[in-house]
């Protein structure tokens, strides 16, 4: 040895020198120091891993490590080297470093992980919300993306109540914002996961606008508050809080406008200063509606104006879709259908919008302005116009809506015209006659909020004063003698232009086109009650079509499917190794599959009995174990030609009470081990076949076993799952054991170095982490039968003939779990496994099934041979 090479700590890396670095010696034959051993973590009470090799071995306590053996031979060596050091020596390599395997994903990532820790707590669960159809009727009506039906036609239909269930049944709105289509898609994609694949499906400019919404709505208590996002029947709605308590409901002598005495208009101006501390919350969060009017304001429970997103998501669409009739071939050859369209909408709606927000609207539909048209860029002046336009109609009424509505008619027309000279003339005229209006309904005490509003109106938005102005305006006419608010209480918003118009947003451009099936998608024939009573929804936000380049790999490359035939019986086991696919069966054989094309190779029958279990060994020679319900274990020898008789014959010892092997195992570490019917785990010795150990401790049949990481797991039908040390075959610990409960059978076992995954007769599936039960979820309806689980896949299967594929992610302390999808059987799944991107399952039907996802092309070579020797996917007759 080297005299620079001193043995050392494989943890500290500090040379032993017997003190405070005095090597001990592990159950292992490794050694580390004393501190070291002190402060490593001991996963399991009483034990430790190995710093080397990484095996779980016995930690003395309390004695701690100085009960351990001293290394005398790395001190005596140590004494002997000279005590420099090399800083660029050779380490040792910790063997639990070395790189993992890469393996192949039974798909493609559907989403990036950054994308769902961002979204997935928006996400409601699938019950939240409840959709009923009332009969009675009503003279509102709540349809998918609008709480409040306005059209005189639909006032004797009936009410469809949308409710969320997980506050307290309180009645909500819906907006829809995207959709997807798996039409295309075998697999059955679950609940998050639709939700993530449509948000995915979006462009970021779309998703960017989404977050800003929900996130607006958190923050400012006069915004509606947005619960999450919700799925159902092929599309992802908003769920928006919702009172009945609109603004329209509310003012019922709105149209002719108030009776101005003080006391009347003290409660209008009172409600006006929260109008316009609703669209300053707005405006605070970067955004801008673009489009507002009286439905937008509805009252919460206290009485408080807010912005209902809903109404004003409603509001953008319907106004594209108008823009669009209107600038269509029957408007240029003066259609008057499409006047009257426009007219009634405007009137029906009260929606207002400002001139630079409609001449960017008919500039983003296609149409040519004037060259004399002066445009002007829309930002948070553009709100002002509206905001001063709903205030005037709560002091004037209806008069001044109409006089609006020809205004922005007469606007529209003279844009659009080669000359487009008139429009600064038609502005000032109405302009006069919206005074003329204002001055019949205040008297002169009120010139200050006059002003105020005739300025909001200007053509120019620069002009135009800022919301707290006009707030700053209506809240000295209340307040007398006058109260000054601090300075600190200037305009929100400091840029102009830097918002966001929802109007010009992504999400409100997809808003033009209708989806008239989606009613009755959502309540099937109950709707189509509805629809004879002749509701239409019309006023539905549209159809919003998820971009679905993401998931092409999945639509484009379908899943396949390999059918292997030649078991007589239910499928009981499968394995993979050495080029071979082994499936064990209730037809006492064990049948080999070739990997490389999935054809028959040979057939082991040396079984008495059910076959019930079979792995694969990977020594210097191959094996293939096989154990049956006589209690029989049969060793098979791997290579060409196959054998027709087993190189070795176990028997477990018989109780005339219990008898028969359920489950099967290997270490890595030269043990074979059984579960039994007699409730004992047995350890035997694949080197001379002997057995080696018997592990007591379950009260039932132990119906399933796994080892990781240096230990073995074995689930029973006492409801319990033990832990044993590898290294001598020591109890570590009981999982389950002191759970609140009936007692459920376990029927699968799967463990990687993060989980453990158990599975339940009952269709429970429990995940741990170390000994810490992490989650507890129902998964199916029925028992399940087994589990397979490779990187970051979770497959199960069982009685309700679907296999349930998750996507597990975190770590140790925190694994969560997104249910993916599902693939349905015709038959029970009484076996899985997952191998290089495939996943196999054994059927009750005597099949077994492969099945993988193909990309492109990727499958052609793999198709062409199996088309070319067995017909089409492979299949066995």
């Amino acid at each position: 040895m080297d005299a620079a090479e001193l043995p050392e700590c494989p943890v500290c890396l500090q040379a032993y020198d017997g003190g405070e670095c005095t090597p001990r010696v592990l159950a292992c034959g490794h050694s580390a120091c004393e501190v070291c051993l002190v402060h490593l973590p001991k996963p399991f009470p009483h034990t430790l891993r190995c710093p080397a090799c990484t095996q779980l071995v016995h930690y003395p306590h309390p004695q701690g490590p100085s009960a351990l053996p001293k290394n005398i031979d790395l001190l005596r060596l140590s004494s002997l080297l000279q005590p420099k050091t090399n800083p660029n020596f050779n380490k040792t390599t910790n063997p639990a470093t070395k790189i993992p395997k890469k393996t192949q994903d039974f798909m493609p990532n559907l989403w990036s992980h950054e994308l769902y820790s961002v979204w997935k707590n928006w996400v409601l669960p699938e019950n939240a919300v409840s959709v009923e159809l009332d009969v009675k009727g009503g003279d509102f009506g709540c349809i998918w993306g609008r709480a409040v039906n306005l059209d005189d036609s639909l006032s004797n239909s009936s009410q469809l109540h949308v409710r969320c269930l997980i506050k307290g049944n309180q009645e909500v709105s819906l907006v829809k914002v995207g959709c997807f289509d798996e039409s295309d898609c075998e697999l059955d994609y679950g609940y998050l996961a639709k939700v993530m694949l449509t948000l995915c499906g979006m462009r970021d400019g779309e998703r960017d606008e989404l977050g800003l919404v929900l996130r607006a709505s958190l923050r400012q208590r006069r915004l509606c508050k947005v619960y999450g996002l919700w799925y159902n029947e092929g599309s992802v709605y908003i769920v928006c809080e919702r009172h009945d308590c609109g603004l329209l409901n509310m003012l019922d002598d709105w149209e002719n406008g108030f009776f101005l005495g003080s006391k009347e208009l003290s409660g209008v101006l009172m409600i006006g200063m929260e109008i316009c501390e609703a669209v300053m919350g707005l405006h605070s969060e970067g955004l801008i509606a673009g489009v507002l009017s009286l439905p937008c304001f509805e009252f919460d429970d206290l009485g408080r104006v807010y912005i209902s997103f809903n109404e004003v998501f409603v509001m953008c669409g319907r106004l594209c879709r108008i823009m669009a009739e209107a600038v269509s071939v029957k408007w240029k050859l003066d259609g008057e259908e499409s006047k009257v369209s426009f007219k009634e909408y405007l009137l029906k709606n009260q929606t207002f919008v400002s001139p630079e927000l409609l001449f960017e609207v008919l500039q983003k539909g296609g149409i040519e302005l004037g060259p004399n048209c002066v445009r002007y860029a829309v930002g948070y002046g553009s709100d002002v116009w509206q905001l001063a336009c709903v205030l005037l109609s709560l002091l004037v009424g209806k008069a001044f809506i109409e006089e609006t509505d020809k205004y922005v008619f007469s606007l529209i027309l003279s844009a659009t015209c080669e000359r487009s000279t008139g429009y600064m003339d038609l502005y000032r005229g109405w302009l006069e006659k919206v005074t003329n209006l204002l001055e019949s309904r205040l008297g002169s005490e009120f010139v200050m909020i006059k002003e105020h509003l005739c300025n909001c109106l200007d053509f120019d938005p620069g002009k135009r004063p800022r919301v707290i102005n006009i707030w700053k305006c209506i809240r000295e006419l209340i307040i007398k003698p006058k109260l000054y608010i601090m300075d600190t209480l200037e305009q929100v918003v400091v840029k102009e232009n830097a918002g966001h118009c929802l109007v010009l947003g992504e999400l409100c451009q997809l808003l033009k086109e209708t989806n008239k099936a989606t009613q009755r998608e959502m309540i099937g024939s109950s709707l189509e009650e509805k629809d004879a009573s002749g509701r239409t929804d019309s006023d539905q936000p549209g159809d919003l079509r998820a971009n679905r380049n993401f998931v092409e790999g999945l639509s484009k490359g379908r899943m396949k499917c390999i059918n292997l035939k030649g078991h007589r019986d239910c499928i009981t086991g499968l394995a993979v190794g050495g080029d071979y696919l082994f499936g064990s069966s209730f037809d006492k054989a064990v049948h080999v599959w070739s990997l490389q094309d999935f054809t028959h190779v040979h057939s082991y029958t040396g079984h008495e009995h059910r076959v019930m279990a079979v792995v694969f060994v990977d020594e210097e020679q191959p094996l293939c174990i096989s154990g049956d319900s006589g209690g029989g274990i049969c060793i098979w020898g791997i290579g060409t030609p196959f054998g027709q008789e087993p190189i070795k014959r176990l028997y477990e010892e018989k109780d005339w009470r219990y008898s028969g092997i359920h489950a099967l195992t290997v270490s890595g570490t030269g043990y074979l081990y059984t579960g039994s019917g007699d409730k004992s785990v047995k350890a035997w010795s694949i080197e001379d076949y002997t057995l080696s150990c018997t592990m007591t401790g379950h009260k039932s049949v132990v119906s399933a076993l796994a080892v990781c990481n240096g230990i073995l797991y074995s689930g029973s039908w006492d409801g319990t799952v033990r832990l044993w040390c590898l290294s001598d075959h020591s109890p570590l610990t009981v999982l389950g054991e002191d759970t609140p409960g009936n007692v459920t059978s376990i029927l699968s076992l799967a463990a990687d170095r993060h989980a453990l995954v158990v599975a339940h007769e009952n269709g429970c599936l429990e995940i741990w982490g170390h000994d810490v039960l992490l989650t507890s979820m129902p998964a199916h309806q029925g028992a399940i039968f087994s589990v397979s689980m490779e990187g970051k896949w979770l497959f199960t299967g069982g009685w309700d003939k679907t296999v349930i594929v998750q996507e597990l992610s975190g770590d140790d302390s925190d694994i969560d779990t997104t249910l993916v999808g599902s693939i349905a059987c015709d038959s029970v799944i009484t076996a899985l496994l997952s191998w290089q991107g495939k996943l196999i399952v054994g059927l009750a039907d005597r099949c077994i099934k492969v099945q993988y996802i193909t990309v492109g092309s990727d499958d052609s070579h793999t198709k062409d041979v199996l088309n070319s020797k067995y017909g089409p996917y492979g299949r066995l007759l």
